[in-house]
C-alpha cells in the first residue's frame, strides 16, 4: 500500500519533468561568424521580405501588402509575393539549419510594379539553408551572401 501511495505522490513530479522540448529554443554556432544563433521561432511566423539580392524591398503604388511567407507546422508554406498568393511545401532540419521549398505555386494575377515577385519566387526555389539573428531570417544557397532577408512581423 505504501508503495502505491508513494507512486501516486511522485507521478506529478515525474510528469512535469518530461515536458516536451518542441518549443525550447536551441542555439547553433554560426561557422562563418562564430556567433550563436537561435533556431527556435522559424515556424508559424509571418516573415516579411525586406531585402532581395542585396536590395531593399518596399511597397510600390497599387500593391496590396508586403511580400511574406509563413511555415506551418504541417510542412506547408503559405504567403504572398507582392501580387500573387503562394503555397507549397517545405523540408526543414533545424539542427543543420537546412530549409528547402518544394512545389511552390502561385495564383496568376497580373499586377503592375511588382517586379521583385519573380525574384522572391526564385529565392524560394534556390534556398537550401537559412540563418537567423534575432527577428531576422536570411535565406541562403550554399555559402553565398543571403539571397533574401526577412523580418518577423508580430
Amino acid at each position: 500500500m505504501k508503495k502505491y501511495l508513494l507512486t501516486l505522490l511522485l507521478a506529478p513530479a515525474l510528469l512535469t519533468g518530461c515536458e516536451s522540448t518542441k518549443n525550447t529554443p536551441t542555439t547553433t554556432p554560426d561557422t562563418t561568424t562564430g556567433m550563436s544563433q537561435q533556431t527556435d521561432g522559424i515556424l508559424n511566423k509571418h516573415w516579411q521580405l525586406v531585402e532581395l539580392e542585396g536590395q531593399p524591398v518596399k511597397l510600390v503604388a497599387g500593391q496590396e501588402r508586403d511580400a511574406y511567407f509563413m511555415l506551418t507546422d504541417s510542412t506547408r508554406v503559405v504567403g504572398f509575393g507582392g501580387c500573387n498568393s503562394l503555397n507549397g511545401s517545405y523540408e526543414l532540419n533545424q539542427e543543420q539549419m537546412r530549409l528547402r521549398f518544394t512545389n511552390v505555386l502561385t495564383t496568376l494575377r497580373a499586377c503592375p510594379g511588382t517586379d521583385y515577385e519573380r525574384g522572391f519566387l526564385d529565392v524560394l526555389n534556390q534556398t537550401d539553408n537559412y540563418t537567423m539573428r534575432g527577428d531576422m531570417l536570411m535565406l541562403n544557397v550554399g555559402r553565398r551572401a543571403p539571397l533574401a532577408v526577412f523580418r518577423a512581423v508580430k
